[in-house]
């Protein structure tokens, strides 16, 4: 039993994990709003297992330091049939680690049901002469999941419903789309109140109360409005209404939008240009985004604790797998405790290197996944010279090791006497 690493492994993990990592972001651009998120994270896992594996293996293969010569000439082949198991592991470890990541607990519902609510009053023509507002709504409806439902709420003096709630597949995105393009401005006023109502009774009108929704609102005026009552329903519905300010003059005008938004755990936007609003329409659905262990958390669980916990335990138990993975592959249960610790310890730098350090720049984040890879790779490659090792197979052969032979071997036959006479 010894302590000792083998620097040309350490650096061969480390190439391996930044191969996978971008292969793994490749497969992360192209594939996740196609995929179950559960299956891409799932290969993304199994891709850094693979590549730090083989890099690996490839290491010992020209230096069998912590292996020994031996295992290179009787073991090697073993180890690399032996590779894809652990590429399997790390691929239920990850699919499992974000089905659980994605599920949502203390009454948290994803958000797929979308109202949007249009003001279509006088002032309009001055805020909005090119109905710029129209466009930027089809724009947003042609880029959301089919799995989200729409509803658009139009208002001035009175408020009607356009569209009611609607799922996006099939013919029915054409619906919306056309529901939109049949809105105008109006002469009438700005019935906040009325817009309010009616868009709450789209969402208690819907049948899915598993389903989370929220209120995308746009105006450029003010109105009479009790926040407290006028939002109550938005509240004990957990409904947050999101608001846009165009080209507000008015500093009350300002404060109300402000206020609707924060009284229900929405968001405000001031649009000076209408030309921004197909900008800030995206941002806002953007934010709502699917919860995966590997990207920012953009919902109503972006700052809990427990959905932070779950990221970095995940990680932990990802870096325990891969280290007890490589231990499978080198068929060594004492490489197997050497490499699953220092995965743990990996694997928990790495969980709060995501989690402390994913934000809304899409190039820091990747560098920042490639942080938390390369700590998988390097730091568990390390811990060989933290937990001694030696030779232990792991695996039970039908056969077994052929006896030494020859004069100088000094074989004693059963009885206790020697093949040499003594």
């Amino acid at each position: 039993m010894q302590r000792k690493i083998n620097a040309l492994l350490l650096l061969f993990s480390l190439a391996g994990g930044a191969a996978a990592f971008a292969a793994g972001e490749l497969l992360l651009g192209a594939k996740l709003e196609e995929w179950p998120p559960i299956l891409v994270v799932g290969l993304y896992f199994a891709l850094v297992a693979l590549g730090v594996g083989a890099g690996c293996l490839l290491a010992e293969m020209i230096s069998p330091r912590l292996n020994g010569a031996s295992w290179r000439q009787r073991y090697l082949g073993l180890s690399w049939k032996l590779l894809p198991l652990a590429v399997a592991l790390l691929l239920g470890v990850g699919s499992l680690t974000e089905f659980i990541y994605e599920l949502n607990f203390g009454g948290s519902k994803p958000v797929k049901d979308i109202v949007l609510v249009i003001d279509d009053s006088g002032s309009m023509s001055q805020s909005d002469p090119s109905n710029r507002r129209y466009e930027a709504a089809r724009e947003l409806i042609a880029s959301m999941d089919g799995d989200n439902r729409v509803a658009v709420v139009s208002f001035s003096d009175e408020a009607a419903v356009a569209q009611p709630l609607i799922r996006l597949k099939g013919n029915n995105r054409e619906r919306v789309l056309a529901a939109i393009g049949g809105l105008s401005t109006t002469d009438g006023g700005t019935n906040l109140r009325g817009a309010l109502a009616e868009a709450m009774n789209v969402i208690t009108g819907a049948s899915g109360k598993e389903r989370g929704a929220m209120v995308i609102l746009l105006s450029d005026g003010v109105s009479s409005l009790d926040l407290e009552s006028d939002l109550a329903a938005y509240r004990e519905r957990e409904v947050a209404v999101n608001t846009i300010g165009l080209a507000l003059t008015e500093a009350s005008g300002t404060s109300l939008l402000r206020d609707m938004a924060a009284s229900t755990g929405g968001a405000y936007y001031d649009v000076e240009d209408a030309e921004r609003l197909g900008a800030v329409f995206r941002e806002i659905y953007d934010r709502l985004g699917d919860r995966t262990l590997l990207t920012e958390r953009t919902d109503d669980t972006a700052d809990s604790p427990y959905y932070a916990a779950v990221r970095v335990l995940a990680l932990l138990l990802a870096g325990t797998a891969l280290g007890i993975g490589l231990g499978i592959i080198f068929d060594n249960r004492y490489l197997a405790r050497s490499f699953g610790t220092g995965g743990a310890v990996s694997g928990l730098l790495a969980g709060l290197t995501l989690e402390f350090g994913l934000g809304s720049n899409g190039f820091l984040n990747g560098v920042i996944r490639l942080i938390a890879v390369l700590l998988l790779a390097g730091v568990m490659a390390l811990f060989t010279a933290v937990i001694p090792i030696g030779e232990g197979r792991m695996v039970r052969r039908g056969r077994r090791d052929p006896v030494p032979q020859g004069p100088s071997s000094g074989y004693r036959r059963p009885g206790g006497r020697s093949s040499k006479g003594f």
